[in-house]
């Protein structure tokens, strides 16, 4: 799989951005990959534990649509904010179907963007409590369709569990979009 490969397997930012996935919030995200010796590597974060909304879940970098703001540079701006990864060194491959959020209200729209490998994270400490670097192949394998507890109530889900971290909710959902359609 190369960059060219996942470019092809998405939408245009353009035909992503005019899409609805029917939230009250707009919102992006962005995907970083870069490619080494594992293949291609998505950058996700840990956030911080005493955030009062998702604390200590992981995502990926991104956040509300100021006003006026284009939601690939929401995206990007939002990478910069919480993992100190300059717009210079993002390349937007394309984007995925934007999605609502069930507790939240927001619509997501994830961007796929390849960033340098070896990149020096600088973590906004406040929102951020690590950067997680997992493989494509590794998330693969880590797949799984269960039922969490949250707040005491079952919710069945995409998850997907890499060095003993969890991805799931939205995160997930974004995952597996990618995942299906890149391919293997």
């Amino acid at each position: 799989m190369t960059p060219e490969t996942v470019a092809a397997a998405l939408l245009p930012p353009a035909e992503t951005s005019v899409m609805s996935a029917g939230g009250k919030v707009d919102a992006a995200v962005l995907i970083p990959l870069f490619w080494d010796e594992r293949g291609p590597v998505a950058v996700l974060t840990e956030r911080s534990a005493d955030l009062r909304k998702h604390a200590g879940e992981i995502s990926f970098p991104g956040g509300r649509r100021d006003p006026g703001e284009d939601l690939v540079d929401t995206a990007v701006r939002e990478a910069e904010e919480e993992i100190g990864l300059a717009p210079a060194d993002v390349t937007i491959l394309g984007g995925l179907p934007p999605l609502g959020t069930f507790v939240s209200g927001f619509t997501i729209y994830p961007f796929v963007g390849v960033v340098p490998a070896g990149v020096a994270w600088v973590l906004a400490e406040r929102e951020v409590a690590a950067v997680l670097e997992l493989p494509l192949a590794e998330l693969r394998t880590g797949h799984r369709f269960e039922r969490l507890f949250r707040k005491g109530v079952p919710v069945r889900t995409d998850t997907y569990t890499v060095d003993g971290q969890l991805v799931w909710g939205a995160t997930a959902r974004i995952v597996r979009m990618l995942l299906d359609r890149v391919g293997e």
